[in-house]
This record gives structure tokens, C-alpha cells and sequence, in this order.
């Protein structure tokens, strides 16, 4: 069995091409490879047989848990009577037929139909396609550029990587592109000024969010996309009365307003949508991840009347619509959702993720609040953040090369849970699969704090 691991590593290290790793000092064996061979409930099992709590639900995606079974079935039965027909010219599977129906019924807000791809990052691509479409057919062909904003993640694609509001992702990609831009990061503890409450500084973001606007020129500008919850930018909630403010302006100057889900859907905020949780209104929502639970890739583009309605008129002017994708709405993968969201129902994990959600947040602000290590805790339902600094009264960080949360990250892991250790900043993610117990909330919160407090006594 050694041999086997040791041969299987190094195939590995020879001939897969990792995302976000350091590919050099992987290739050479700097870095271990942990190869995954299973998994049940909030738990994953290495190749070594290393059991570890996963507190970040894979890349914050397997919201019913590991190892279940009807979805496997589901998949099988699906695989036997239909594995594949394409959804161009009006061809349809009734597994597609029936998602469609259930997503459009619980999102609300309008939403009228889904166009499905593999990933969040080309449902975004599509939903900046639809964008540019929806204004030549309208005869505003100026009104073009997206807006974004610093520390926002929306993808690694050209359009989606320019979109996303983190320098790694741009660095030496010859990003960002043309149209896009990006405004002021909503993170209140780090960016409010002194004296400065959550509302003010969210009217201040408006009023930034305005003014770009006014200096671009209005009719140059056609979308603005946002996360509910800031994801991988450091798992940070909006302040009070964001959505609100953000939304006035959009709506003073017509702009299009794309609520990227992607990590939000499906009920780890503690309701359905993100959307729902902070009262958005959007024309586009981006969806993958949770529709599926990571056991087949799923995206998709929920398209809202306002828009569908020019995409009717557009096809009418200019016939059918060029844009597709071979997998787009494979009935594997919508089989695939359709069980797992009837798991999320049956099981009431929506309102598990509020309940048991509220009891997290409580036990990591009761825990670190006063840790001298810990400036900030946050979070809203299942998500969560710690973020670490050198000083806590004068909230300055830790020298970057210190490495201070991936060190936190590895002791976790040594401590047997699974945690992100975030890339922008010192920040310790937490996003557990949606089944996530009470004690389970406990234990990783334990193990955090014992993490954290190592990693504190070594400095």
C-alpha cells in the first residue's frame, strides 16, 4: 500500500496541473499532495487515512454533506435512461425541465428563466454576454461597462478574472480587460472611518459607487455585479443598510444588477437566496455550487423578466441567439441537482444553516472576540471569517511574509478540520456543509482555538 501511495504521488506531482498552487515548489515536492479517497457527512478521508472535519465544505459547495446516496442514485438512474442530449433548438430533458421550474419558483424577485454552463465562472461569462446583448438590442451600444469591486470574486476567465477585484488573479494574465471597473470594498471594520456607524458608511459607498458612475458617463456603464457576501475576497457581510443604498443608485442611472450567488444559493445564509437575506433585487443571479453540492458540476444564469423580455425582442430582430455551451443543462447534472435540493428541503437545511448558523457565529464570537490575535470575527449563517492582525487596537496586520493564516491553517489541520486559510489577507474561512450539527459547530470551534492559539504563542 505504501508503494502504491508513494508511485500514485508522484504521477501526481508529474502530471496534473494544480489549480492555485505554487507549481514549482509542487512539482518538486515542497508541497505535500493530499490525495482524497472519501468521505461521509461533514468528514473527507485521505489516502492515508487521515480523517479531518471539512469546515469549508470542499470550496464552500457540499452543502448536504459527503457520501449521500440518493444523489449517487440519482445520477446512476439518470445515466441508464438518458446520459446525454444537447439543449439546442428547443431540445429539452425533463430533468433540466423540472430544476428549471423549482429555481425560477424559489428565487421569486421576478426571475423568469435559467440558462445552465459547468461553473460559476461561465455562467458569469454568460451573464456579461446577455449584458452587452440586452443594450446593442435596446440601440445603446455605449453602455458596456461592468462594475465591480475591489476584493469581489467572480471567476477565472478573461471577463470573469477582470471582474474579480484581487490582484492574484490578475497578475500576469494581462488583466484586467477593457469595461471593466471596480469601486470601494464594503468592509466596515477595516475601510469605516472614525466616528463613522455601518449606515453612513454604506451611504458613503453609494455616494462612491455614484460618482464612478457620473465620471464614466451613465450611458457608458451596463452592470454592476456583487456577491451578497463577499466570498473569497475574506467571507465579509455587507453593513447595514448596504444593499439598500447600492441599489438606489443602479436604479438612478439604469444599471443592470447581477447578484452573483454563487456561494450564497441554496440556503447558507440561513434563506434560500443571499438575495433574500439582505432584501437585493437583481436582474441576473449566478448560481453553482450548492445547486448541485459539488457531486456533478452545475451553473447557471437566472435571468429575470426585464432582461428576457430584450432577449426575446433581440432573437426576433436577429434571430436565434449566439451563444451556447455543448453541457449546458446535462441531464446527469440536473439530476444530479434535483436530488440534492430536494435533500436541502427535506431536511430543512436552509433553516438549519440560520439555527445552527446563529449558534456558530455565537460560539467564535464568544471564543475570539478578546483572542489579542483576532480583530475581527464575522459571518452570517454558515460562513464565517476570523481575521487576524498584529495589533488588535490599531487593527494593523501581520508582516505577509509571516504567513500568518495559512500557519493557522495548517495547525487546524493538524488538529483534524479543514479550514481556509483565506487569499487576500490574513483570514482563517469557515463555510461547513449545510448538515453541520451543534457539535459540530463545537468542534470546530475547539479546534480553531487551538490552532490559533498556537500559532499566537509562537511569535
Amino acid at each position: 500500500m505504501d508503494q502504491l501511495i508513494n508511485d500514485i504521488s508522484a504521477l501526481d506531482r508529474a502530471h496534473v496541473f494544480h489549480p492555485s498552487t505554487h507549481a514549482a515548489a509542487f512539482a518538486r515536492g515542497e508541497l505535500p499532495n493530499r490525495i482524497m479517497t472519501g468521505g461521509e457527512g461533514v468528514y473527507v478521508v485521505d489516502r492515508d487515512g487521515q480523517r479531518s472535519l471539512d469546515a469549508f465544505a470542499g470550496l464552500y459547495c457540499v452543502n448536504v454533506g459527503y457520501g449521500r446516496t440518493e444523489i449517487a442514485d440519482a445520477i446512476h438512474e439518470q445515466a441508464l435512461q438518458l446520459a446525454y442530449y444537447h439543449t439546442y433548438v428547443g431540445h429539452s430533458n425533463e430533468q433540466i425541465i423540472r430544476l428549471s421550474e423549482r429555481i425560477v419558483r424559489r428565487a421569486g424577485m421576478g426571475m423568469s428563466r435559467v440558462y445552465y454552463g459547468l461553473s460559476g465562472s461561465d455562467a458569469n461569462e454568460t451573464n456579461i454576454k446577455l449584458v452587452w446583448y440586452y443594450n446593442n438590442v435596446l440601440g445603446r451600444p455605449e453602455k458596456k461597462k461592468i462594475i465591480s469591486r475591489q476584493r469581489g470574486y467572480h471567476g477565472s476567465g478573461l471577463m470573469t478574472g477582470s471582474l474579480t477585484g484581487l490582484a492574484t488573479f490578475h497578475n500576469a494574465f494581462d488583466l484586467p480587460l477593457d469595461r471593466v471597473l471596480h469601486t470601494t470594498c464594503p468592509h466596515y471594520w477595516r475601510h469605516a472611518e472614525p466616528g463613522e456607524s455601518e449606515r453612513d458608511f454604506s451611504k458613503r459607498l453609494a455616494a462612491d459607487l455614484d460618482a464612478l458612475i457620473r465620471a464614466e458617463g451613465p450611458e457608458t456603464v451596463a452592470a454592476f455585479i456583487g456577491e451578497p457576501v463577499l466570498g473569497t475576497g475574506g467571507i465579509i457581510p455587507p453593513p447595514e443598510g448596504y444593499w439598500e443604498e447600492i441599489q438606489k443608485v443602479l436604479k438612478a442611472h439604469d444599471v443592470l444588477l447581477i447578484a452573483d450567488e454563487v456561494v450564497t444559493a441554496f440556503g447558507r445564509t440561513g434563506e434560500y437566496f443571499g438575495s433574500h437575506t439582505y432584501g437585493i433585487e437583481p436582474d441576473i443571479i449566478t448560481i453553482a455550487k450548492g445547486v448541485t453540492s459539488a457531486y456533478l458540476p452545475l451553473s447557471g444564469s437566472i435571468i429575470g423578466e426585464r432582461v428576457w423580455k430584450v432577449v426575446e425582442e433581440g432573437t426576433d430582430k436577429l434571430g436565434p441567439i449566439g451563444h451556447g455551451w455543448t453541457y449546458s443543462a446535462h441531464p446527469l447534472c440536473a439530476a444530479a441537482a434535483n436530488a440534492n435540493l430536494d435533500i436541502v428541503e427535506r431536511e430543512a437545511l436552509t433553516d438549519n444553516a440560520k439555527t445552527t448558523g446563529a449558534y456558530f457565529q455565537a460560539r467564535l464570537h464568544e471564543t475570539f472576540d478578546d483572542h489579542p490575535m483576532v480583530g475581527e470575527v464575522r459571518g452570517v449563517g454558515l460562513l464565517a471569517a476570523l481575521e487576524f492582525v498584529a495589533d488588535k487596537a490599531g487593527k494593523t496586520p501581520f508582516d505577509p511574509n509571516l504567513k500568518i493564516g495559512p500557519k493557522v491553517s495548517a495547525a487546524a489541520l493538524e488538529g483534524g478540520m479543514i479550514a481556509r486559510a483565506m487569499p487576500h489577507g490574513d483570514i482563517l474561512g469557515f463555510a461547513p456543509p449545510l448538515v453541520l450539527t451543534r457539535a459540530g459547530a463545537d468542534r470546530i470551534v475547539e479546534i480553531a482555538k487551538v490552532a490559533v492559539d498556537r500559532v499566537h504563542a509562537s511569535l
